[in-house]
Formats: structure tokens, sequence, C-alpha cells
């Protein structure tokens, strides 16, 4: 475009907002919509996002960074308000968007993976049931299979061997889920078996409440998520906005557990976002 007033279609500022996983709607008037093309995580470069929302008379505005979508949900908006704007200001903020190198908004789809779930504790039949439908739940909500479930031993040459049997084959799975460590204690059974099988803790405690009692470990590109006790599976917790991201690509980083912290109190008012299997679950305490 040149630096001359125009009147530049609404669609091309659209093409470059948005990335994968996208479709457009319009435009109508001086609106596109884009929509998500298939369930998974929305993601917004929200400091980008608000750059080029300085930029006058540009518009865009999307849903949360990190909200699990469904296909065909509206998850940004882009528009310009007057009939004529300066094709300078749109170039402006196309090379902002990044304009397909870096895109600001896209939906990550679900990966279909493969899990398995240590479980380190006594854990009676009835509760055994609920916990097993739970987090059955939860992993195929996503659109992932549970491969096993090993109920072991407080002891770390137990976990060990079953965290061995998920990660030391020819095709390693993508995702371990464990329930009972003590995130707060070393020395605990899950975090000396990862360590001997040459993984590490990245992350005791996410920013997000509740969450203080997670924990992120990986042993090579397998990720291991730890919830405190098969009870916590009961409530929605900051687990069902990090198994998302996880099960969508983002890989078992401090970076991607660091974008917990903002919209991190999760309270019922929040549960839109979080999967469809966790807005019903009991409402988080304190």
């Amino acid at each position: 475009m040149s630096d001359e007033t125009s009147i530049p279609s609404v669609a091309c500022p659209a093409a470059a907002v948005a990335g994968p996983g996208l479709t457009q709607r319009g435009p109508t008037q001086s609106r596109v919509d884009l929509l998500a093309e298939s369930a998974g995580v929305l993601n917004v470069r929200v400091a980008d996002l608000e750059r080029l929302n300085r930029i006058d008379p540009l518009e865009v505005f999307t849903a949360f960074d990190g909200q699990v979508v469904e296909a065909g949900d509206l998850v940004a908006s882009v528009k310009v308000a007057p009939h004529i704007v300066d094709a300078a200001r749109v170039d402006e903020g196309a090379r902002l968007a990044g304009f397909g190198s870096h895109p600001l908004v896209w939906v990550a789809p679900f990966i279909p993976s493969r899990v398995g779930v240590i479980v380190k504790e006594s854990v009676r039949s009835t509760a055994r049931d609920r916990f097993e439908a739970s987090v059955h739940a939860k992993i195929e909500g996503l659109g992932s299979r549970i491969e096993s479930i090993e109920y072991v031993e407080d002891d770390a040459d137990a976990v060990e061997a079953a965290m061995a049997r998920f990660v030391r084959r020819p095709d390693p799975l993508e995702l371990i889920l464990t329930a009972g460590a003590a995130s707060t204690d070393p020395l605990d059974a899950c975090f000396v078996a990862i360590t001997a099988l040459g993984g590490r803790v990245v992350r005791r405690g996410v920013p997000a409440h509740p969450g203080s009692m997670l924990w992120l470990a990986r042993i090579g590109g397998t990720a291991i998520l730890g919830l405190p006790t098969c009870g916590a599976y009961s409530k929605a917790t900051a687990a069902d906005l990090l198994l998302p991201r996880l099960l969508s690509g983002e890989g078992p980083t401090e970076k991607t557990v660091a974008k917990l912290g903002h919209g991190g109190i999760l309270t019922r008012s929040q549960r839109f976002r979080f999967p469809a299997y966790a807005r019903e679950l009991d409402a988080p305490d304190g």
C-alpha cells in the first residue's frame, strides 16, 4: 500500500493478525471475525496486541490467551472505525502483527497423545473408581488417551520402575500424570525417580490459585505433571489450564508455566476459560 489516505479492505489487517488454526468471517461493514478451526488453545501475543491497539484507528480484540476453545468459537475480531483510513497506519499494524511470520493470534489444536498415570498413594476402591473416571474425562476430553494407570508404593525404586516403563521404550509417552507426590519435599520418591532417569523438575508450584501444589517436570521429550492427591482431580485447578497447553504442543518449560500468572485467580467466574470437562467441577477453595 502507499502512504496515501485510502479505504483499505478490513480483510488486510485481519490477514496480518491471524495465524494458524483460524478462519475468517466477514467482512461485515468494517469488521472481520476470526473463528477457531478446531478445538484447541487460543494463543495471543498480548504485549504486541496492546502495541497494535495504540495505532489509531486499528482495533483488534480477542478472547483470553490460554483459553480453551471449540471449533467455530469466535476468538478475535479486527476492525477499523472510520470510513477513510491512512494506508500507512494499516501497513504499520500489519508489520507489528508479523504478517504470518509470527502471528498475533492463533489456535493450537489438541494433538492426540499417549498418557501414562502413576499414583503414589493408597486409594480405596470407591475413590479409585472416581479418580479413574475423572482422569479419563480430562485426557479423553482433550483428544488423547490413557495407556496405563499404575498404582505404586511410596518408594523411589517403585516409582522409577513405573516411570521407566513409560519413558525407557522406543516410543516414549508424551505425558505422565502423577498423584500423591509432595511438591515441597525435594526427596519425594517422584523427584528422586525423575533425577535417576535423567530428567529434571521444571517447576514446583505454578503462579495460579489453586496451583501451589502442582509441579511440572520432564524426562527427555516426556512431560510429567504432578498433582498432590487423587482428591485434587475433583476440583478445577491450574492443572486444567496447564494440561491443555501441554496437549496442544507447548513444551514442559518455565515459559509455559509463567503464562498462567495473568488470569491465575481461578474463581468460578473464570470457568469459561477451562476445558468443557472442568466447567462443572467443584469450585476451588479460597
